[in-house]
């Protein structure tokens, strides 16, 4: 008995069908902030990084619909766009969830505890790298370097920074992010969904009263060359041990403090 290509789900090469369209009030939208977008650059194809951002922020990930919207918009082939989209992680090509969970497993961060972290979060959220909860709340990835190895290892929720974490500390991290419950950054601006992340990386701005005044600047650890450079006395100790963890550590802070 045999079975057919279609039964096996074998590709005859055919053509893919075209990319479904957005709703009309949905690509008028996105036209008026693309073209506000192409506005800024002297060739419109320097537009595209932004323009991929800004149709990740319409449905959480890089769609064949919003290729095909920044191909038309920037007169670019499909194959163009998709080359572009599918080099750089931070473009998503799946649905994905509201808070992208990041845990550093470079060298520093792995070796200081990133590894453990990574593996704990897979066992403790029921996923694997690059997967979602189920309640779509969740996407858990690795990730190469978060660019903070002053404060290893390090944990980043929709590119917000968590630093100095452990396992027990990222696990409440993540069921206080499922939960609905408060979450505040170690540094940076309150957190706010992966759409609305998107939208601001498209260039757009931060609306959210008080959010970029909350940014800040780099922490004291990152700070010390700098302090030794000027003439200035360094921190004796920018963080304490962590032999273990203290006992009043906040259920969605890092699992050191800051020393004075």
């Amino acid at each position: 008995m045999t079975t057919s290509s279609s039964e096996r789900g074998v590709s005859l090469g055919m053509p893919e069908l075209p990319a479904p369209a957005y709703p009309d009030d949905v690509r008028a939208r996105l036209e008026a902030d693309a073209r506000e977008i192409i506005a800024r650059y002297p060739d419109s194809r320097s537009a595209l990084l932004p323009m991929l951002h800004l149709v990740q922020s319409e449905e959480g990930h890089v769609t064949r619909t919003g290729m095909q919207f920044c191909a038309d918009m920037l007169d670019l082939t499909t194959a163009e766009v998709t080359a572009v989209a599918t080099f750089y992680t931070m473009y998503r090509r799946k649905p994905s969830g509201d808070y992208q969970v990041g845990v550093c497993t470079n060298t520093l961060c792995a070796v200081m505890g990133g590894d453990a972290i990574f593996e704990t979060l897979q066992e403790h959220l029921g996923v694997g790298n690059g997967e979602t909860t189920d309640d779509g709340k969740v996407t858990l990835e690795h990730i190469e370097c978060n660019a903070a190895c002053d404060y290893a290892p390090v944990v980043m929720v929709n590119w917000e920074f968590f630093d100095n974490q452990t396992p027990a500390s990222a696990a409440r991290l993540v069921d206080d992010l499922r939960e609905g419950r408060p979450v505040e950054p170690t540094r940076g601006a309150r957190l706010c969904t992966f759409k609305e992340t998107a939208r601001i990386l498209a260039g757009f701005p931060d609306e959210r009263p008080g959010a970029v005044e909350e940014s800040g600047s780099a922490g004291p650890a990152s700070l010390v060359g700098l302090r030794l450079a000027r003439g200035e006395a360094a921190h004796t100790r920018v963080v304490h041990p962590r032999a273990q963890e203290p006992q009043d550590t906040p259920s969605n802070g890092p699992a050191s403090e800051e020393g004075e």
